[in-house]
């Protein structure tokens, strides 16, 4: 079935003739095609998690986060970052060591930036409310607390270190401000549990 014949009549003139079931089948076919393309992309970005960030610690208002395989990706690679470093585990007074336990945040400020780094360009569009988040709670969960106590406590730390010989978490304990750095340190450990979980819970759903 031709949708357009082209001919010569006897008269040396080119005659078209258009066969008009042809183009509406055509047109029936593109039609349904555009339908199916645009129902599979709202299948594939329905997803979506509510985000309370009063929950999270980093805000008092709630997001509606949409995700689909890509930012999937990207939330189980933060997530195997969270779960196999102190950051994604409560902090234990009486065993963990408080220089230990920054180390492991500072570690993982750094890798997840450069994680967001390597996002290609063509996954932006994607993944841009998962890096906001991502850097919202880098920004506003973890980088406040670094910033007012680990500097000081490490120098103090390591100079109580040249004079005592004890257990680590003896001598951190004697910290001046110990009391106040660990309350803080335990709110900003659970932000970061809250968001771990956030994660698993992107990265594992499988019934995208």
């Amino acid at each position: 079935m031709n949708i357009i014949d082209i001919a010569v009549d006897e008269g040396s003139t080119l005659v078209f003739q258009i066969n008009c079931l042809a183009v509406g089948i055509v047109l029936i076919l593109i039609m349904v095609l555009l339908f199916l393309v645009k129902q599979c992309s709202k299948y594939l970005n329905k997803k979506s998690v509510m985000i309370n960030e009063f929950n999270l610690g980093i805000g008092n208002s709630s997001v509606k986060l949409s995700y689909n395989k890509k930012d999937q990706e990207i939330a189980y690679k933060i997530w195997v970052e969270l779960s196999t470093r102190k950051i994604g585990l409560r902090f234990d007074e009486e065993n963990d060591v408080i220089k230990e336990v920054y180390d492991s945040w500072y570690k993982f400020f750094e890798t997840v930036r450069e994680l967001l780094k390597e996002v290609p360009a063509n996954r932006i569009p994607y993944a841009s409310k998962l890096i906001d988040l991502t850097e919202k709670v880098l920004n506003e969960g973890l980088r406040p607390h670094l910033t007012k106590w680990q500097a000081r406590y490490r120098r103090w730390y390591e100079k109580e270190l040249e004079k005592d010989n004890g257990a680590p978490q003896d001598i951190q304990k004697k910290y001046p401000d110990y009391t106040a750095l660990v309350a803080d340190l335990t709110e900003t450990n659970n932000i970061m549990i809250a968001y771990k979980e956030l994660m698993k819970d992107i990265a594992f759903n499988n019934k995208l």
